[in-house]
């Protein structure tokens, strides 16, 4: 990645810590989140996705019914 001055670097940085806490499983915690939302693993649903920082970072979640 290249930045273009510190918000970039601080916008990028920022995503990172919401995917990393929110998003990605640890293996550390057996594969559970460090912050998960309230809806996570209750909603049924077909299975979509989106991404951070340009597609380097992807979160799968179940789309709402």
């Amino acid at each position: 990645m290249i930045f273009f001055g510190q918000y970039s670097l601080e916008r990028a940085l920022r995503e990172y810590v919401a995917h990393y806490h929110a998003e990605r499983n640890h293996h550390g915690l057996d594969n559970q989140l460090i912050e998960p939302d309230e809806e996570v693993g209750c909603v049924p649903g077909k299975i979509e996705f989106c991404e951070r920082l340009g597609g380097l970072l992807k979160y799968y979640y179940r789309d709402a019914a």
